[in-house]
Parts: structure tokens; C-alpha cells; sequence
């Protein structure tokens, strides 16, 4: 089965893992926080990303991946096409995102009127790290199905999420938590999931007092 890079390959100049396979990665990720293809997206390219988008099919990788295509899936070369067929509207631009990997692009999606942005890199090998979610920070490596919690700064706010996922028996495999402000009463947290999570988990997350907002992110490891 062909990989990325030996679809995009031929036709472009010099390719890598990390200008293709890693922004194709990236783009998935933001493909499964909105739970599908978006309306539009915007891709903020930084650093190299911005200077051989064109040439290393980096354009291509990261249209694929907005649109859900696996990493060995032909189209991939044709990811313009595909795009126009379904009708996204995709624009790329150039952005100084400061001090971060060279490999790194800002993906802004909008879908049925929901906005979301996020920031990740490109660091080697097809590896990626994503750096913000809707301006929260983190760091996550897209291997694992991903809650995304802003609660209340509160005692037992945290301990009440992490029994909702108990009682369906769902196990955490990492955590990283952080408090948004001590004053204005806000925390968030980074959940790393061993199993994903059905729609009536998070709704009930989503429901309670506690949580501010709640989202969910599925693995981008392909089968």
C-alpha cells in the first residue's frame, strides 16, 4: 500500500514526512475536532511550511487531510479536486507565529457557524505536535482519543469529569491540566483517552454544572 510521500512524491519538489505526511496529520486532527469535512478553513502557514508549501505538496497534505482522506489514499495528489467537488472553500496565508517549530501551521475551520482554531507542528518522521486548541495550550501528539475541558476552578470540578468517564468505564491514559486565571475561576483540561467516547459521554460532560465547555477529539492512528 502506497504512503503519502510516494503519492505526492513524484510530482513534487524535494518531499518530506514533514512537510507532507506530518501537515497531512495536523489537518486530521482538525478534521475530527469538527467531526467532519468544515465549510472553510483558513491555513496560517509558518516558518518553512510557508516558503515550499507549493513545492513539497504541503498544499495538498493539508487539504487532504481537512477532507478526511487516509494517508494512502490516492486523491491525495488530487486533494484540490476533491476539495472542489464537496465544495470547501480553503485558503491558505502566510503568518509569524513567534517562537515555535519551523513545521508549523494555524488552522482556522468554520462549520455551520462554530469556529474552531488550532496550532500544530510538524516535528519529524510524521510526527506532529499540537500546541493550542481554540487558544488553549497543550501538547498532544493526535494518538489518542482527546477530551477537551474548560470547567470551573472549583474544588472536586476535576474529580467529578474524571467519575463520568469511571462509570462508563473509560480510562485515562494521560492528563494535563491547566488553570486559565485563579481570579477568573477557569481551569482546562487535556484528557488522553485508552477508548473513544460515545456522543452521550460527552453530552453528559457538556451537562454538567461544572464544565464550562467540552470537546472531543478522535485518534488520528489509522488503521
Amino acid at each position: 500500500m502506497p504512503s503519502i510521500l510516494e503519492i505526492i512524491g513524484p510530482a513534487m519538489i524535494g518531499p518530506s514526512s514533514s512537510h507532507t505526511l506530518g501537515a497531512m496529520r495536523i489537518s486530521k486532527f482538525a478534521y475530527n475536532l469538527n467531526d467532519g469535512v468544515p465549510d472553510e478553513v483558513v491555513f496560517y502557514l509558518h516558518g518553512s511550511f510557508q516558503d515550499t508549501y507549493i513545492g513539497h505538496g504541503t498544499w495538498l497534505a493539508l487539504l487532504g487531510g481537512i477532507c478526511g482522506l487516509k494517508t494512502d489514499d490516492p486523491q491525495v495528489a488530487r486533494a484540490d479536486e476533491v476539495a472542489k467537488k464537496i465544495g470547501l472553500k480553503y485558503e491558505y496565508k502566510a503568518v509569524d507565529l513567534g517562537n515555535v517549530h519551523p513545521n508549523t501551521v494555524k488552522i482556522v475551520t468554520e462549520k455551520s457557524g462554530v469556529r474552531h482554531e488550532i496550532i500544530g507542528s510538524s516535528i519529524g518522521a510524521g510526527r506532529i505536535k499540537i500546541i493550542s486548541i481554540d487558544s488553549i495550550e497543550c501538547d498532544l501528539d493526535g494518538e489518542y482519543p482527546t477530551l477537551i475541558v474548560e470547567n470551573q476552578d472549583v474544588p472536586g470540578a476535576l474529580e467529578s469529569i474524571i467519575n463520568v468517564l469511571s462509570f462508563y468505564g473509560v480510562n485515562i491514559a494521560t492528563m494535563q491540566l491547566k488553570r486559565e486565571s485563579k481570579y477568573l475561576h477557569k481551569a482546562s483540561a487535556m484528557i488522553e483517552l485508552d477508548s473513544t467516547i460515545s456522543k452521550e459521554i460527552l453530552e453528559r460532560i457538556r451537562n454538567m454544572d461544572v464544565v464550562n465547555s467540552a470537546l472531543y477529539v478522535n485518534a488520528i492512528v489509522e488503521e
